[in-house]
């Protein structure tokens, strides 16, 4: 398994357990890796490389709730939050965190990541629930940058490179 398939599988625990207990990221995150440390006290190597990445994340989704929530809201149809699953919820969050503040991540890569979280730790449906619903967001993403962008024709204002 990879470390950034890793972080987000770690972040998913701790914002599962955040919604749980309604811990902040400050309480949720070291109480976690102190859960997951070994017998000595240490953490594994592997989770060492993780944190990083898992943390970015749940701070991000903490940070960003709201927005997500909205967008997530508006893509699914038929489907509010609370009646989500807490895991699905917070599978699509991660990805849309992803999608719209990890540029060095592609959206298609976000996408597959949390259909693959989603099938390992969701129920039957879930990856093609997490899957519709990101591809939805996805194209309205697509949609919105492609009218930002200026025509092929336009030439930029100089003052704003």
């Amino acid at each position: 398994m990879g470390q950034r398939r890793r972080s987000r599988e770690v972040a998913l625990q701790i914002l599962y357990g955040m919604e749980l207990t309604e811990f902040s990221p400050d309480e949720a995150i070291p109480s976690h890796f102190e859960a997951m440390a070994t017998n000595d006290g240490r953490a594994s190597d592997a989770l060492v490389l993780c944190r990083p990445f898992a943390e970015r994340l749940v701070r991000g989704v903490y940070l960003h709730r709201q927005e997500l929530d909205r967008m997530l809201t508006a893509a699914s149809q038929h489907w509010q939050l609370d009646r989500m699953s807490i895991v699905d919820r917070n599978i699509l969050r991660i990805a849309l965190f992803e999608m719209l503040y990890c540029p060095e991540v592609p959206p298609k890569v976000s996408i597959n990541e949390a259909i693959d979280i989603g099938k390992r730790f969701g129920s039957e449906d879930s990856g093609s629930f997490i899957n519709g619903v990101l591809d939805h967001i996805l194209g309205r993403l697509q949609h919105a940058a492609a009218r930002q962008e200026p025509s092929p024709t336009e030439k930029p204002d100089p003052a704003s490179c």
